[in-house]
């Protein structure tokens, strides 16, 4: 199993030069991945943010990040695809991707339902357009990034030819973990197509809880039936702040890797510096 750590990138520690020094860090104390939530406007009330807080551009913060480390992978979890310029993004992860020697994970979504970054700026809010969205957008994002000419007529986007270049360092293409709710099927269904999931559960008051055992095993055995192809997939879990019982965590974090999952994120919440760069130097908690 590999381990992350997730930083949003807002708050007092959020600024570029901050989140690249806690890369650096990350790096230096054994997290294998250090990823960044995406949002326009941060707002995060189910994980106590203070609304308005100052917000940068995560993929600002990546490329400071790229330059201060050499060996921890890269990431958005997630960024939401539906509020992006396919193309746009297209070149931004390339650039990246080389940036960073072939580092990079983009992890995407549908956007949270009541991302501000979406009801304030005249962005789609259906649920099922921006699933259409995300789709179109996926398909669009690969073909530009395979370096051949690539055109695409859909309900949302339309592409002439055109040709990008150049390609990402990665091969076949840069990793792409598609996030969404569990045990809603589609985003599973969707997910199986790319290189990863990246699932969440929700309970009564919208507290997102841990996945059980059980349930990565229900996922991977889904997986396994919609996949077409052999190639690696990542199973992602995790998100949540560290528990305080440190060998129930570690317990947790080893049966999820028994049943399935490759990926454990561990989530740090805005907060001061000391305090953020104390939940990086304590390192993961690796399973047993």
């Amino acid at each position: 199993m590999f381990y992350g750590i997730e930083f949003p990138a807002a708050g007092e520690c959020g600024a570029p030069r901050t989140l690249a020094e806690f890369a650096r860090l990350a790096e230096e104390v054994g997290w294998d991945g250090v990823f960044l939530e995406d949002y326009a406007f941060y707002h995060n009330d189910t994980y106590r943010s203070v609304p308005g807080a100052p917000t940068y551009d995560p993929w600002v913060a990546l490329a400071a990040m790229a330059a201060r480390t050499e060996r921890v992978r890269l990431g958005t979890a997630i960024t939401p695809l539906p509020r992006r310029r396919p193309w746009k993004l297209a070149r931004e992860a390339v650039s990246l991707d080389y940036l960073s020697g072939g580092r990079l994970t983009l992890g995407v979504g549908l956007g949270d339902v009541s991302d501000k970054g979406f009801t304030h700026f005249g962005e789609e809010t259906d649920p099922k357009r921006r699933a259409g969205l995300l789709d179109e957008g996926l398909e669009i994002l690969t073909g530009l990034m395979s370096g051949s000419p690539f055109s695409y007529r859909g309900e949302h986007y339309t592409v002439e030819e055109v040709t990008f270049l150049p390609e990402p360092v990665q091969r076949p293409r840069i990793p792409i973990w598609v996030g969404g709710m569990w045990p809603r099927k589609a985003p599973l269904r969707r997910a199986a197509r790319w290189d990863g999931f990246i699932p969440y559960k929700q309970v009564e008051g919208g507290r997102q809880v841990d996945l059980t055992p059980e349930e990565v095993c229900q996922i991977r055995a889904t997986i396994e039936r919609e996949r077409t192809e052999s190639a690696p997939f990542d199973l992602v879990v995790g998100g949540d702040e560290r528990r305080e019982d440190w060998d129930e965590e570690r317990s947790v974090i080893s049966s999820l890797a028994e049943a399935g999952a490759s990926w454990w994120l561990e989530w740090v919440p805005a907060a001061g510096f000391e305090e953020m760069r104390r939940a990086i130097v304590r390192g993961p908690l690796r399973a047993s």
